[in-house]
């Protein structure tokens, strides 16, 4: 299974993190605002005993009903509320006489932590307290608001005096986040983790998408056709590591092109040394070539002198013969050394191949060996030099005729076959002889491999040198059963 990569183990370790903040901070909100609605609970469960119990008690404490006695209030208010740490009450009045401020008659908050006795009421939370105790004198029953301040929470609970008409006793508590006293201080510096995590992860984000370009860049030079494989410079992208990587690439293609220049030298040097070597070798086998000929030249020379008219006759024959031989040498070296030159025109294929079969029936005759011919159809005509093909036609069948068995048969056989680059010819020469043995086939197309003592091996380089010519090739097809020679160019060239 193949490794990510490494933008890919970003992208995912990115995202991970992201869910992780997301999930950490739905956590810490669900707990706090769960511990707060439960804290909320509890303390309007303690503030309502509280204030029943405030009533209950003064009314209890009172000997005469509809009296207003502020001692008794104060001692009531402190004997009850001292049980219920945070929690602050008094009493109020729907009926307020002249010197009591809003109604209220009486306050204490006997757990105060601060220093002194506090004996005024809370501004801040005054018009919860009157709107509380107002609902409750309109309901004539116990009435309790609460009022939410971020992870705190503020309530309030009236409820009226037994047998005292328009007197009602309130508490004041506070629902505290949770964690103590320093609750608020933690849940703030918790929150602003939880901020400086999600600000690195966009930072990450941010950085990530960066490299994530800057990879794309790199990559697309890096790919086939990009401009590193065309052999220019990377630029530097600015990323520090990655500009790591493209200083080394730069080096490495350096290095590379020094290395290709060398072995461009090194190998223009072993092309120099091995046409030397091949110019040698084909000065050799030239020399080889033309000193039979000489030699027997010399020779019928040497008998013509000596000998009557017959004789010279006969010699002078055969020096013909030889001069002719080498003349073909000659012609052929030179069809090797010099390029060849293509006049290609439209041919009508199967009057071609005619001709050239009808000058090789006489020797066909002559070995008794069948010679046929075999042009498949076609809707247009091939385009070539049917002057240089003739003759690489000629070496091909001049081979297959010389290899033939006796009662043996040649075929010239031509067609068009469709092939990935377009439309091509092909020309091919079989017969039935014995074939090329295996170790010769690799190279029959050198110049001077022969497999004939009087051959000189130039006849099949020149077929290949005519075939590359018209930007086709000539090659023996592998066939067990005939030896089938094969010559195969574009149809029609471009």
């Amino acid at each position: 299974m193949p490794r990510p990569s490494f933008s890919t183990q970003l992208l995912t370790l990115w995202t991970l993190i992201a869910v992780l903040c997301g999930l950490l901070s739905v956590a810490v909100w669900l707990m706090l605002s769960s511990a707060l609605s439960e804290r909320v609970v509890a303390a309007r469960q303690q503030a309502e005993a509280a204030c029943t119990a405030v009533a209950s008690r003064y009314d209890l404490s009172m000997q005469r009903s509809g009296e207003t006695n502020l001692d008794l209030m104060h001692a009531v208010l402190d004997l009850v509320l001292v049980q219920t740490d945070g929690v602050e009450g008094g009493f109020w009045t729907s009926q307020p006489p002249s010197n009591a401020s809003n109604g209220f008659i009486a306050y204490a908050f006997p757990t105060y932590g601060g220093s002194g006795v506090k004996r005024d009421i809370p501004e801040a939370e005054t018009p919860l307290i009157l709107r509380t105790l107002k609902s409750a004198s309109s309901a004539g029953a116990l009435h309790a608001e609460t009022v939410s301040s971020g992870t705190d929470a503020v309530l309030a609970v009236a409820c009226p005096v037994p047998r005292h008409a328009a007197l009602f006793a309130w508490t004041l508590t506070r629902a505290r986040p949770p964690l103590g006293p320093y609750g608020e201080r933690a849940t703030a510096i918790l929150v602003s983790v939880l901020a400086v995590i999600v600000v690195l992860a966009l930072f990450l984000a941010l950085t990530l998408k960066r490299w994530r370009q800057n990879l794309t860049l790199l990559e697309q030079a890096l790919a086939p056709g990009g401009e590193f494989e065309r052999g220019k410079r990377l630029e530097r992208i600015g990323e520090r590591d990655l500009d790591q990587i493209v200083d080394a690439l730069n080096r490495y293609a350096d290095r590379a092109q020094r290395l290709k220049r060398d072995a461009d030298a090194l190998n223009r040097k072993l092309a120099l040394e091995e046409r030397f070597s091949m110019l040698g070798k084909m000065a050799a086998q030239f020399a080889h070539e033309i000193r039979n000929p000489a030699g027997a030249m010399r020779l019928k020379a040497e008998n013509a002198l000596a000998g009557d008219g017959a004789r010279r006759e006969a010699a002078l024959r055969t020096i013909i013969q030889q001069v002719g031989r080498i003349e073909s040498q000659v012609t052929s070296l030179l069809a090797l050394t010099q390029s060849v030159t293509v006049h290609a025109r439209e041919v009508d294929l199967r009057a071609w191949l005619d001709d050239i079969v009808h000058t090789h029936e006489s020797r066909a005759e002559t070995r008794h060996v069948a010679l046929s011919v075999e042009v498949a159809d076609s809707k247009t005509q091939p385009v070539f030099d049917p002057a240089q093909l003739a003759r690489a036609l000629d070496n091909f069948l001049v081979n297959a005729l010389r290899h033939a068995p006796s009662g043996g048969n040649v075929t010239v056989r031509a067609y068009g076959v469709e092939a990935q680059e377009g439309e091509r010819l092909r020309l091919e020469v079989i017969d039935n002889g014995a074939g090329v043995a295996l170790a010769e086939r690799e190279r029959i197309f050198e110049p001077f491999v022969t497999g004939r003592p009087e051959g000189s091996g130039l006849g099949l380089a020149v077929v290949r040198e005519i075939a590359s010519a018209h930007g086709g090739r000539a090659y023996l097809a592998d066939d067990s059963n005939v030896t089938r020679f094969v010559i195969d160019l574009p149809w029609r060239p471009s």
